[in-house]
């Protein structure tokens, strides 16, 4: 016999397959054990998202208390409404901005730290406010913001930079009496004398509006100004004393100097002469002040400078972005630093052989090479803000919280905070489902990408 024949005949004599008696997974596991097996999960998963997600697209048909169908009405309320129309703006600067941040400080903190030797713990400190909730973290930032110096951090440095190059008023609340006193408001906080002034007669400056135990310093006593014949001589002191008594718009004993006062010597608009107060209150000015009016100016006089108003309604959000960045910069550095310890160091070192300097092969090879985590970093964070809500209830004061509002915010006063309105609550709750999903798109199929390579 042929090959051929010996062939069919070797064919022939193969067992027959038998026929599936049930249907198995390439596992060989039967389909209803996988399904036993996936039920409680499926059950979980169905009663957490599914449902929830069901009855609040069914809800959002609804008015406030659920009674009336309205249909489309709520949703049209969104973009309709002053407050939640500010929601979306801010929601719409979160994503812009924070996230981008935050990905830009993970990526420059990874490849910082992978040139020094404590990058290890450098790390462990940036990644450290991950560990804090989002509750603890708007207690500590709206501490920081705190208007008061003495008790906000971010004021306090701020004040003090500022301190150092500008010189602080004196005293901030002292003004002159009124009913004695020469001294008359002339414009930008500064007083100025009704008569001018002229050698031989000392210039009385009284002024009050502080107390005497809330001077600056240890003052001394007042005393009267000699007067001069070749010189404007004066006194500027606080004209009361705790007890009360003396003659008012006169130097009476026991009545504190204000020492450090400015005065200014001012003739047909123009400052011919100036003099500080010393320590016992008094100042003499050169023979060019003859004829002149004396000027208190009103540095002299100005508020002390308290700083940046923080949680005002310009800078809320950004300072809450801020704080935002503090927390989820070291999350972005740990994700960004495991993907740049996979890049091929041999692509870096032949970017430097060709001619490469450092900045060139950050922006032509690194950046380029980490492209596929920056993208996953970046979406994820989108996400992440697009639900903020703690921060900003914690950290915005009431006055300001309407102008820090987001959409999450928003969705919290709509339904619990006072609104009562759960159809509107509902419907911001199915605006966030959706700008949510094509993000999460974009990352569950990167994700499959990075899979199948």
């Amino acid at each position: 016999m042929s090959s051929v024949t010996k062939t069919a005949e070797g064919i022939g004599a193969l067992p027959p397959v038998p026929a599936a008696k049930s249907r198995k997974s390439v596992t060989r596991t039967r389909l209803w054990v996988a399904v036993l097996f996936l039920l409680p999960a499926l059950v979980l998963l169905g009663a957490l998202v599914v449902y929830p997600i069901g009855y609040s697209v069914w809800r959002s048909l609804y008015d406030a208390d659920g009674s009336g169908f309205v249909g489309l009405e709520n949703y049209g309320d969104i973009f309709t409404n002053d407050a939640t129309l500010t929601a979306v703006r801010n929601t719409a600067i979160w994503v812009a901005v924070a996230p981008a941040l935050v990905t830009v400080l993970g990526l420059i903190f990874a490849v910082l730290t992978e040139r020094v030797r404590w990058g290890t713990a450098f790390k462990l400190i940036v990644f450290m406010p991950m560990a804090i909730s989002m509750l603890a973290a708007g207690i500590i930032f709206r501490l920081v913001y705190e208007q008061d110096p003495d008790q906000g951090v971010a004021n306090a440095v701020v004040t003090s930079v500022h301190d150092a190059f500008t010189d602080s008023s004196v005293y901030p609340k002292a003004r002159p009496n009124a009913q004695v006193s020469d001294l008359k408001a002339s414009g930008g906080g500064s007083f100025t004398t009704a008569s001018a002034v002229q050698p031989g007669t000392p210039a009385l400056l009284p002024l009050v509006g502080i107390a005497p135990n809330r001077l600056p310093g240890d003052p001394r006593d007042a005393k009267a100004a000699a007067p001069a014949e070749d010189a404007v001589t004066g006194t500027v002191w606080l004209d009361f004393k705790l007890g009360g008594g003396g003659e008012k718009g006169a130097v009476d004993a026991g009545e504190k100097a204000l020492e450090g006062v400015q005065v200014e010597a001012v003739k047909g608009g123009e400052v011919v002469a100036s003099a500080t107060s010393g320590a016992d209150g008094t100042f003499r000015l050169p023979r060019e002040a003859d004829g002149a009016r004396l000027r208190l100016p009103g540095s002299n006089f100005a508020a002390p400078y308290n700083g940046v108003d923080w949680l005002g309604p310009t800078l809320v959000t950004p300072s809450i972005i801020a704080s935002y960045v503090w927390m989820w910069a070291g999350f972005a550095m740990v994700l960004i630093a495991a993907g740049l310890a996979g890049v091929d160091r041999n692509l870096l070192e032949a970017a430097r052989v060709d001619g490469a300097n450092e900045w060139q092969v950050f922006r032509r090879v690194t950046v380029p090479l980490l492209a596929p985590v920056l993208i996953v970093v970046l979406v994820t964070l989108m996400i992440n803000v697009m639900k903020i809500f703690d921060l900003v209830y914690i950290i915005a004061p009431q006055p300001s919280q309407d102008d820090a509002n987001v959409l999450a915010l928003q969705l919290f006063l709509s339904s619990f905070g006072g609104g009562g309105n759960y159809g509107v609550g509902s419907a911001i709750g199915v605006l966030l489902l959706l700008l949510v999903l094509p993000m999460m798109f974009v990352n569950i199929r990167r994700l499959r990408k990075e899979r199948e390579r």
